[in-house]
């Protein structure tokens, strides 16, 4: 540093601010035969030829199943206030209908009880993308039925857990298990019809409202319930072309006003009813839905890693879809053909996601303004790089940490401008299995070595120990 030059500002962050992590339990626990789980979507998904890369599964994943005390102890070891984990659906309940299986409920008792003994708080995550495989035989989430199996499976879980664990998240990502799921295909359950696609994102709507409820009815007061949207902020590649800000409206409403419409305002955006009544009229709503699904929240959780750009399509351009949603022939936008996706701008990371941290500020303010004095919590914010081993065996990701230093300080941008964001859940704790990209991409800050299952923590995990501890943004060449 020069004379003349002065020291950065540091980013500060309120001193109750929750700096946590993130996992899912398939992507994580392994364990998929044992304590009575049977299997879910994504053991079927991932176990049928040319679904995933590689023909990887969760079978073993990183065993947190059995590993889970030390990797609680390393949390702790990371200055963690919060750990966001998701519950196994058919871990806990195996048909999806009926009573729970205790010995699967056991094992979330006993990871509360190491986070809490440590001080971390737990944040459960009831459904993150796992449906019971006998649920998906009977229609799965295009079925209004799975809505009502969702609500018994809450209030089990609220029964067994809410004692102890106080913030809760219903869904997580409806838009990856609804349009993903059933309208692309990319992800379990791997079918490919828009209109199935578009009853799915209403039952899992309604499936929020029962669950919300459910938990309600079993839980102290206390308790802060919310849902973890991953809605696209999209921008349109030429703002002043009226063609490209409707195509821009389209996939908003798509990733966004789907379900934050009806959740926190109690009715589907007109324009999003209009854009696909070519494919459905929607008589899928039934009287009394729209209240359903409009409970009160405590909180929400949004999801982001980089903006989407789109523009009206050249009915001459027959290439990829640059979405980044994975490579499909069925397209996860329903009704949206005439929409045309583009490559942000700027660096990448290894999923080809542009890193954009105005991206993120942008959306908590959109919230701020959709939702003014609902709490915020970012519940997944991370990227994935090719990470490997020094020749010590220590794990330098100077990209990772600069990631985390600029989108963690559109965070404290947005508290400074006035929305009320409590903490921020880092994407993800472990490197794990990546859905359908098997092991080839790592968001872990703490490194996994899938053959031995040792744990490295990366200089991004020890860069940001620094900043849970502090409450204080290190500079990102601190580590």
């Amino acid at each position: 540093m020069s004379d003349s030059a002065t020291p950065a500002t540091p980013v500060t962050f309120p001193p109750a601010f929750l700096w946590g992590a993130a996992t899912s339990a398939y992507q994580i626990e392994g364990a998929v035969r044992e304590d009575g789980r049977t299997p879910s979507i994504w053991d079927t998904f991932s176990h049928t030829p040319g679904k995933t890369i590689g023909g990887d599964t969760g079978d073993i994943a990183v065993d947190h199943y059995h590993r889970y005390r030390d990797d609680v102890a390393l949390m702790a070891d990371l200055n963690l206030g919060a750990y966001r984990f998701s519950v196994s659906w058919s871990r806990v309940q195996p048909t999806g209908r009926g009573p729970a299986v205790q010995r699967g409920l056991d094992f979330y008792r006993k990871l509360v009880d190491e986070l809490l003994e440590k001080g971390i708080k737990p944040a459960v995550t009831l459904y993150h993308w796992d449906l019971p495989q006998e649920l998906e035989d009977a229609g799965g989430w295009p079925e209004r039925d799975t809505a009502y199996r969702f609500a018994e499976y809450a209030q089990i879980v609220g029964e067994a857990l809410g004692d102890r664990v106080e913030n809760w998240i219903t869904l997580n990502e409806p838009w990856c298990s609804a349009f993903l799921g059933y309208a692309s295909g990319v992800h379990a359950p791997g079918r490919t019809d828009p209109v199935a696609a578009l009853r799915a994102a209403h039952h899992l709507n309604l499936a929020h409202g029962l669950g919300t409820k459910a938990l309600r009815s079993v839980m102290p007061a206390r308790n802060q319930i919310s849902l973890s949207l991953n809605t696209s902020v999209v921008r349109p590649l030429s703002p002043s072309d009226p063609a490209d800000r409707a195509a821009a409206r389209k996939i908003d409403d798509l990733s966004g006003g789907i379900f934050h419409g009806p959740i926190l305002h109690g009715s589907y955006p007109e324009t999003l009813l209009e854009a696909t009544s070519s494919l459905t009229d929607w008589s899928f709503i039934e009287d009394g839905d729209l209240d359903l699904i409009h409970q009160p929240l405590d909180a929400i959780g949004l999801n982001y890693y980089t903006p989407t750009l789109v523009s009206a399509a050249d009915p001459d351009d027959k290439g990829p879809r640059a979405d980044g949603h994975g490579a499909s022939a069925h397209s996860p936008w329903p009704a949206a053909d005439d929409v045309a996706f583009h490559q942000s701008p700027g660096e990448q990371t290894e999923m080809g996601w542009s890193v954009d941290p105005t991206g993120l500020h942008e959306l908590i303010m959109r919230y701020h303004r959709e939702a003014p004095g609902l709490p915020i919590y970012i519940t997944e914010n991370g990227a994935a790089y090719d990470d490997k081993p020094d020749a010590d065996g220590s794990v330098h990701d100077p990209e990772r940490v600069a990631y985390l230093h600029g989108h963690l300080t559109a965070v404290r941008r947005a508290i400074s401008d006035g929305a009320e964001v409590r903490g921020y859940y880092l994407w993800s704790l472990l490197d794990n299995f990546e859905w359908a990209y098997g092991y080839d991409k790592r968001f872990g800050a703490v490194y996994v070595d899938y053959v031995t299952q040792q744990r490295t923590p990366k200089s991004s995990a020890l860069w940001y120990a620094r900043a849970a501890k502090t409450g204080e943004l290190p500079e990102p060449e601190g580590i």
